[in-house]
């Protein structure tokens, strides 16, 4: 096993609340061989817009802290239906939390897509999402005869990397980096310097894609967009340092 002392560095990038969730199953994994630091790039700031006032069937759910947004929306007296289609587990597990009953589509945005598309429930269908997300899954659902309305929920605010992730990205020894999305890739982009040792876990082709322009020194895209899939990128990075 590494030494503590040649521990491996881990920068997590994500909001806090994620980032210890992940952190936490890290270190159960690999104990003594990584060392976590945290510098979260976005923070979420909450919205509450209107919409229109129609006999929804069910809300939409892409992300986390969608999931969490509709909480706060209930909880500020809002009126919601029940049935919640998410995109994953963990925003399906957050939604039952809330009060929802949520069905997860266990992937990404097009297994979503695909999911509420083959159910018989014709809408309409309240995606709560943030203000920076892809997919375009209510005009998509509209399309195909499936009325959708999207209301934007959250922003995430950029924020820097902190003076311990700089410092860190500026040695010599690699550094892993998971990134969950390609926008949290393109801010670590614009942020991190040019040639560091990166070893850059990908929760999709396109956050690889993203994070392609820092020339990282290894990069892995995930097999599924979830969080136990990075896992396993992280973990065959520190068990296999030279593959």
């Amino acid at each position: 096993m590494t030494s503590q002392s040649r521990a491996i560095p881990v920068l997590l990038t994500r909001p806090s609340g994620s980032a210890d969730r992940f952190a936490n199953d890290l270190m159960v994994r690999l104990k003594d061989q990584i060392r976590i630091v945290q510098s979260p790039l976005m923070q979420p700031e909450a919205l509450s817009p209107d919409w229109p006032d129609l006999p929804y069937g069910a809300v939409i759910l892409t992300s986390e802290t969608g999931a969490l947004s509709a909480a706060r929306l209930l909880d500020e007296g809002r009126s919601l239906p029940t049935l919640a289609y998410c995109v994953g587990d963990r925003t399906a597990e957050v939604a039952r939390a809330a009060g929802f009953v949520a069905r997860s589509a266990q992937g990404d945005a097009e297994a979503l897509l695909d999911m509420i598309l083959s159910l018989p429930e014709p809408g309409p269908y309240l995606h709560l999402r943030g203000r920076d997300a892809r997919g375009a899954l209510a005009p998509r659902l509209a399309a195909k005869g499936r009325p959708a309305h999207a209301a934007i929920v959250y922003d995430q605010r950029p924020i820097a990397l902190t003076d311990d992730a700089r410092a860190l990205l500026a040695g010599h020894d690699p550094v892993i980096v998971p990134l969950f999305s390609p926008r949290t890739a393109q801010l670590f982009c614009d942020q991190a310097p040019k040639g560091a040792p990166l070893w850059i876990a990908a929760i999709s082709q396109g956050a690889g894609k993203a994070a392609s322009g820092l020339s990282p020194a290894r990069l892995k895209v995930a097999e599924r967009p979830d969080a136990a899939s990075m896992l396993a990128v992280v973990e065959s990075f520190v068990t296999d340092p030279h593959a």
